[in-house]
């Protein structure tokens, strides 16, 4: 609007020059030398006897003219005006629909996350749960009883704190997973209502996608798209023992899930602390890719009310600060991080018995042996020893090492460990390491 107005201002003030030089050039008129024409003796006649009529027809000339030039100059303001007002109308117009334009498809882009359900979806109504931006689809509860089974044993895919994961088959080519929780306690609830308020709002490529929700009288229901390999832990501590995943599979994995973690430290308002970061709930596609799950135990209140939650985590992934003080930041997911790397590199579960009575954490196993180059390239997982560049292993021992510092502060942001792990990941998985050859492991069997 400054910009029109410089025009429009400087437009008047050259028009209103003429009045002013008008004004100043009237009492130069002589009015004692009238104007005589030669070959008209009436105005000669006229002139000697009457010399004021014609002093009187030089002002009304002069009136008249300022008459006109007052009357074009409201005449041109007035046209300048209606098209500066039109400028601004159409600019108004125009911003209010790319507005609208660019909601209706993130809206569009929102419905199509993860597989494409909206055939699936019409079947079911809309509601509004607990977060103020985010629709689920209300599935009837008879719906997810066939499509398990009747939670058949068989179709477990995993067990939680508060109940199990079925494998479901919602349509003849839509398949899902479906997580049932026994609320009976209010944790239980309070665990559904922040899932679904979460992932109502939530849209990434490394986060699982929230497909449905369901109520059922004490159980709860939340439906996702379903990981057809299964979590990280299955793979890495199951039967295979991590042999579907070679080095570079383990890296994308690993930067899968720090771009996860980027988009929730960084890119959420407020920010999101998962809280809950661990194997078992990083989920691997049938191509490998890494989404995080499980956000029951997630926070997004502002940095002042993370002191007032209740201590909650899995042992062996859980921060020394937040163990100890119930300090929570989003370093507590970078030390959670640091853990499934160190899992990663070396095939060993979080914590681990010694003896009947005594246990030991991967961390403090590791890090003796994490900072000497002569004893690393001899504890790695044996799946995948000898297998990868020796520089590439001392740079990932480093970045597990800076995650599990027990001072916070000395932790790395998950941003500089996402920029550090693109270079080691062949481009062809998702970074900039140029390779001559990547290969995919096959897929599992599944059951």
């Amino acid at each position: 609007m400054k910009l029109l107005l410089v025009p429009v201002l400087l437009f008047l003030l050259f028009l209103s020059k003429p009045i002013w030089v008008g004004a100043t050039q009237q009492p130069l008129v002589p009015v004692s030398s009238p104007l005589v024409s030669p070959t008209s003796p009436i105005s000669t006649t006229m002139a000697a006897f009457s010399p004021g009529i014609q002093v009187g027809i030089e002002e009304q000339h002069h009136m008249d003219t300022h008459k006109k030039m007052i009357i074009a100059l409201v005449a041109a303001s007035s046209a300048l005006v209606v098209i500066i007002l039109s400028f601004l109308f159409l600019w108004i117009y125009h911003w209010k629909f790319s507005h609208k334009s660019h909601k209706r498809s993130a809206q569009s882009s929102a419905v199509e996350k993860g597989l494409a359900l909206a055939p699936f979806f019409s079947k079911f109504s809309s509601i509004k749960m607990v977060g103020k931006k985010g629709s689920v689809p209300l599935i009837e509860y008879k719906l997810l009883e066939k499509a398990t089974d009747n939670f058949r044993d068989s179709n477990v895919l995993g067990e939680g704190g508060f109940g199990c994961v079925y494998k479901a088959r919602l349509d003849d080519n839509l398949y899902a997973a479906v997580k049932k929780l026994n609320c009976e306690n209010h944790d239980a609830e309070r665990e559904f209502e922040n899932e679904i308020d979460l992932l109502s709002k939530i849209q990434h490529p490394n986060i699982i996608s929230l497909l449905g929700c369901s109520i059922h009288c004490e159980s709860r229901f939340i439906v996702y798209e379903l990981m057809q390999i299964g979590s990280l832990e299955t793979q890495l501590h199951g039967p295979s023992h991590g042999s579907a995943l070679t080095w570079h599979m383990r890296m994308k994995v690993a930067l899968d899930t720090a771009r996860g973690l980027e988009y929730l430290h960084e890119h959420c308002n407020p920010q999101v602390i998962h809280r809950d970061l661990k194997t078992s709930n990083i989920l691997l596609d049938s191509d490998f890719n890494a989404k995080l799950s499980d956000f029951g135990l997630a926070v997004s209140n502002g940095a002042q009310n993370r002191n007032n939650i209740k201590l909650s985590g899995t042992l062996g992934y859980v921060a020394p600060e937040y163990l100890l003080d119930g300090k929570l930041t989003d370093k507590s997911d970078v030390y959670a991080f640091g853990v499934v790397l160190l899992e990663l590199l070396f095939g060993r579960r979080p914590v681990e018995k010694l003896a009947p009575s005594q246990c030991q954490s991967i961390v403090t196993w590791a890090m003796p042996q994490l900072t000497d180059r002569s004893k690393l390239p001899n504890i790695v997982d044996p799946v995948i020893k000898d297998t990868m560049d020796l520089k590439h292993l001392y740079q990932v021992a480093a970045v597990a090492v800076l995650c599990v510092q027990p001072e916070p502060s000395y932790r790395p942001l998950i941003t500089d460990v996402l920029h550090s792990l693109i270079p080691l990941v062949p481009i062809e998985l998702g970074g900039t390491l140029r390779v001559s050859q990547v290969t995919r492991p096959a897929p599992p069997a599944q059951h």
